[in-house]
């Protein structure tokens, strides 16, 4: 599923708990906000290679021009991702 969110109405997206997400600025010098549920616990940390193919995933953007951080690099595929939740 994608939501694109703009300035125009002010709409927020609620994301729950231990859902995968991922965000994509279609323009230069965006800002992304966002409120969490916790404090920040980077060892609880997890997450899927945003470009993983299963995923089915229609980025506007391609592998070249994504701006993706070092640590997003080098996320798991979903086939191999770990359990995370017990």
């Amino acid at each position: 599923m994608a939501i694109e969110l703009g300035t125009e109405d002010g709409a927020s997206l609620y994301i729950p708990p231990g859902f995968a997400h991922g965000f994509c600025t279609l323009t230069a010098n965006v800002m992304v906000a966002y409120k969490v549920s916790d404090t920040y616990a980077p060892e609880t940390e997890a997450g899927v290679l945003w470009s993983d193919p299963t995923l089915g995933i229609a980025w506007p953007v391609t592998a070249s021009e994504a701006i993706v951080s070092e640590r997003d690099r080098r996320l798991p595929v979903l086939s191999v991702l770990e359990p995370i939740f017990a």
